[in-house]
């Protein structure tokens, strides 16, 4: 049974400077929520109850937004507004959150975040999510259930989340290297980073969903930097699937994964989810349609 998860969130986005300078970008909101309350919130969906958040030393804007506030409660019960709360009081009573500040030693890269939540982790298996990845889908947790569901079955060492970007897209992402076989549907032998479209060996993007086994940290331990002085979490992925079994999971035609680590697609993420919300996807449109 997958009860934790792990969020990475002690990056710098620079690319939102200079808002970010003061908080963190997982704080960044979309529509109503930052970016990270819809990452915790699926997590829940997929039945998640522990779930640590990794972020920068001596950084605790995360940890104040989740937590109680009793003058704000005060002031919006007097104002009959504590509706507005509701969405926040949902993730309290279902999920205990840990706060992890990432090890200063470690160097940058996706795998420090992961080292520094060791401890939590244990020796249970887990959901590692991107602090600044959104899934979209008809119910949170979707994806991540069917992802539990997909390694029950199989049991393999890790599964990461993909999506078929298409051609024109994929220099821009890991892409995954397929393997024949019988046994395991949709193994992988790599994650190739970054590759020139007519290199890469399929379309299938690196999501920022995986769910993984503790096998992974004595990979991250003694792998040593990639070339450009980071630690990788692809790099240990690679490893495994070259020792173990390293599998896909795809996005459904009502699912989608954007990322939001840059403002356009920050702003593309923000559109999208209005446009598929009751409350704004019609003034949305006319907005738009005045606009183009």
């Amino acid at each position: 049974m997958i009860t934790k998860a792990v969020i990475a969130a002690a990056g710098r986005g620079t690319r939102f400077l200079p808002v970010v300078k003061s908080y963190p970008k997982e704080l960044v909101p979309i529509l109503s929520k930052p970016n990270i309350q819809y990452l915790i919130e699926e997590a829940i969906g997929a039945g998640i109850t522990e779930i640590a958040i990794v972020h920068r030393l001596g950084e605790n804007s995360l940890e104040k937004y989740f937590s109680p506030d009793a003058d704000l409660e005060k002031y919006l019960t007097d104002n009959n507004k504590l509706e507005y709360l509701d969405s926040l009081k949902n993730i309290w009573s279902k999920a205990k959150l840990t706060f992890i500040e990432q090890n200063p030693n470690f160097p940058y890269g996706t795998g420090s975040p992961l080292l520094s939540a060791k401890e939590f982790v244990g020796l249970n298996h887990f959901i590692y999510m991107y602090g600044d990845d959104l899934t979209v889908e008809p119910t949170p947790g979707q994806f991540l259930s069917r992802m539990i569901t997909t390694f029950e079955k199989y049991q393999p060492d890790e599964i990461i989340g993909v999506k078929d970007v298409g051609i024109n897209e994929i220099a821009r992402y890991g892409s995954a290297q397929y393997q024949e076989d019988s046994k395991y549907p949709n193994r992988i032998s790599a994650m190739l980073e970054k590759l020139p479209a007519d290199q890469a060996p399929s379309t299938m993007a690196q999501g920022g969903r995986f769910l993984v086994t503790p096998k992974v940290f004595p990979l991250l331990e003694s792998q040593g930097l990639s070339r450009d002085g980071e630690l990788w979490f692809t790099d240990a992925s690679n490893a495994l699937a070259k020792q173990g079994i390293v599998l896909t999971q795809s996005f459904e035609k009502d699912e989608d994964w954007l990322t939001t680590g840059d403002p356009l697609r920050w702003l593309q993420a923000n559109i999208t989810l209005a446009l598929r919300s009751p409350n704004y996807q019609s003034d949305l449109k006319k907005i738009l349609n005045q606009i183009v």
